[in-house]
């Protein structure tokens, strides 16, 4: 027998000493080694509540308090809600048995006891909660280690302060959507001061989901910064280079697309490059025709070699640059047909052309809240996938 079935606690109830006896030496002949006594109903919950059992073996007709009312009282405590509990009967009429299962039992057996039969329950009850029990063990820690991973993926984000900075030293208005999937993947922006009231902008998708795709993203992070000092200036041969760092730092199949631009307010334009990440998008002022980027190129981490392409896209006042991840285009019905129907759609367009998003320019505020509120709408309660979108306006009062 299992050592942890073995150990298991069981708790017998019965108010006749020699049934208590005799279930109990079957038990201990049959390997299980940790067995408990209870009188009546009374101490059974006293004993209970005290430490709980992993079985219970309940004798049904008892004086004072029956088996039925102890399985009442017990399956209306919800930590009790998946105790196991046999319960011994001589009651042999379906309405006594459907009574019994009414109650909360969960399963019968005989009397007068088969040993057996008895020993065969016992053991088919203990190893599924114990099975349950692992399964218990090992949900509460994933959970933990998601929680963990959220709160780290919170701390790597940029901070208001690093946002209101950028307000004021590079001219635009930095905003974002992030909506994470219920088992988190591997999602992560942000941005790179740069001299001259420029700025980096990097937004990365590792490949797969859990705790090891928000991992592998917190590793990328930790390079796109080693290499921010000496190539954030020249997006191409940093993309290039970062390939080369993950081909070496991820495991065979783990990937990343990725795209990282600089934000050039004087010179209003946006130079980027793209490792297979969707597109970036200019929304232009007035009614011109939005501005789709390219996203094309390998995915960082596959091979060794790769070389990454320099493009770029105007950013006038007045307009608003887009990068987002895959996820929201397929949200929005897949392709950029239906993004694109958004960011032309009354509610933005005539943000844009107001202006008004609280004096902060771009009229950013109010589009930017028309755009978001599309998505989580797409999106539903909890995503399938994880969702980011990072809005950057400029204004011509900034």
């Amino acid at each position: 027998m299992d050592d942890a079935i073995a150990a298991c606690r069981i708790l017998v109830v019965d108010d006749t000493d020699f049934n208590r006896t005799l279930i109990g030496a079957l038990l201990t002949e049959a390997g299980f080694q940790n067995i408990a006594y209870a009188k009546d109903g009374f101490d059974a919950l006293a004993q209970i509540a005290a430490a709980a059992p992993d079985l219970l073996i309940l004798d049904i007709m008892m004086p004072g308090m029956d088996g039925f009312e102890v399985c009442r009282r017990l399956r209306a405590d919800h930590a009790y809600a998946d105790l196991p509990v046999l319960v011994q009967t001589a009651l042999s009429s379906s309405d006594d048995r459907n009574r019994a299962f009414a109650a909360g039992t969960t399963d019968l057996i005989s009397k007068p006891l088969d040993r057996t039969e008895l020993v065969a329950r016992v053991r088919i009850h203990l190893q599924n909660r114990v099975l349950i029990r692992d399964l218990q063990t090992y949900r509460a820690r994933v959970e933990g280690e998601l929680a963990m991973a959220r709160s780290m993926y919170d701390h790597l984000l940029p901070s208001a302060a690093l946002c209101a900075a950028l307000t004021d030293s590079a001219g635009v208005t930095l905003r974002s959507h992030t909506a994470l999937s219920s088992d988190l993947g591997g999602d992560l922006w942000g941005v790179l001061p740069l001299a001259g009231g420029r700025f980096g902008l990097f937004l990365l998708d590792m490949a797969g989901r859990g705790v090891s795709a928000a991992l592998n993203a917190f590793r990328m992070h930790t390079l796109i910064h080693e290499l921010a000092p000496q190539l954030g200036e020249r997006p191409g041969a940093f993309l290039t280079e970062l390939n080369e760092r993950a081909v070496c730092l991820l495991e065979l199949g783990q990937h990343a697309t990725v795209i990282y631009g600089v934000v050039d307010g004087a010179a209003e334009r946006f130079t980027y490059a793209a490792a297979a990440a969707a597109p970036p998008v200019l929304v232009p002022p007035g009614n011109a025709a939005l501005v789709f980027g390219e996203g094309a190129g390998q995915p960082v981490g596959i091979a060794a070699g790769a070389r990454y392409e320099e493009q770029s896209l105007p950013f006038p006042p007045g307009s608003a640059l887009v990068l987002h991840s895959t996820a929201v285009l397929e949200a929005l019905g897949g392709g950029r047909g239906g993004f694109a129907a958004l960011l032309r759609s009354a509610a933005v367009q005539t943000a844009m052309a107001d202006g008004d998003d609280g004096g902060n320019g771009s009229g950013g505020g109010n589009a930017f809240t028309a755009v978001t509120a599309a998505l989580a709408a797409a999106q539903g309660d909890v995503p399938l996938d994880d969702h980011t979108l990072v809005w950057i306006g400029r204004g011509g009062a900034l």
